[in-house]
């Protein structure tokens, strides 16, 4: 079953005041965080992260007050969601806009649900990014709304700058905060990170974690301007010796 037709079939019997909360599975017993880093996550983390993305998405198409249209064909075009796929999410949306309460509220249910699980918080708020940059740019009234749900989440200022360096579009792209390290680190630092981050994001493992596979392009995406960062720096450095 695809990631669209669990959506269907969990949101199709519930009422506007279940919603939200009853569709991230809040109380769900969930081990700690030391044996979180030892396991993979079932498929049941795949249906909460889609819930959780689509309504932090909904909450940052409210955030200047006006509820369109935009955050859903934000989300068919970040994610190449096709019409018949779109109408099974459609529910989702709607719930996620009628539901009164503000993004706090839902990004406090995803840290319980994720609990002590930084990185199905991180998958989180990189889906949103894909959302929000959708239309070709990162609006500040989205890269703040952003900013919050990242503190919300427990992510640093700093965290919070290495995620924002990723998703920055055209040639204003910092490569060393793509790699989250100062220009000053040594050769052996960056080498070191870089093959960090390829080990800790790649697309197979996420797939492992329970993710959709429909979602993986949150991976690749991310793998992708770590590559292009890490080249970028290599000839710049080469240029200079």
């Amino acid at each position: 079953m695809s990631i669209w037709e669990k959506l269907a079939a969990a949101t199709s019997e519930l009422s506007i005041p279940v919603q939200i909360a009853g569709l991230l599975g809040c109380g769900r017993e969930r081990p700690s965080s030391a044996s979180a880093q030892k396991q993979n996550w079932p498929e049941d983390d795949a249906l909460p992260f889609t819930i959780g993305m689509i309504s932090l998405g909904a909450k940052m198409a409210k955030s200047d007050g006006v509820v369109t249209k935009d955050e859903v064909r934000a989300f068919k075009k970040a994610f190449k969601v096709s019409d018949a796929e779109m109408k099974h999410a459609a529910r989702a949306f709607n719930l996620a806009k009628q539901d009164p309460r503000g993004y706090e509220a839902c990004a406090e249910e995803l840290v319980t649900v994720f609990r002590g699980d930084r990185k199905m918080l991180e998958y989180v708020l990189e889906g949103v990014f894909h959302i929000a940059k959708a239309d070709g740019v990162l609006h500040p009234q989205e890269e703040e709304f952003l900013r919050k749900v990242a503190k919300h989440f427990g992510f640093s200022d700093a965290e919070f700058t290495f995620m924002r360096a990723r998703h920055t579009l055209g040639p204003g792209r910092d490569p060393y905060a793509v790699l989250g390290v100062k220009p000053s680190a040594g050769n052996d630092e960056l080498n070191s990170q870089y093959r960090r981050l390829l080990a800790e994001n790649a697309p197979d493992a996420f797939v492992r974690r329970g993710m959709p596979k429909e979602f993986v392009l949150i991976a690749t995406d991310k793998v992708a301007a770590v590559k292009e960062a890490f080249e970028a720096i290599a000839q710049e450095r080469k240029a200079c010796s």
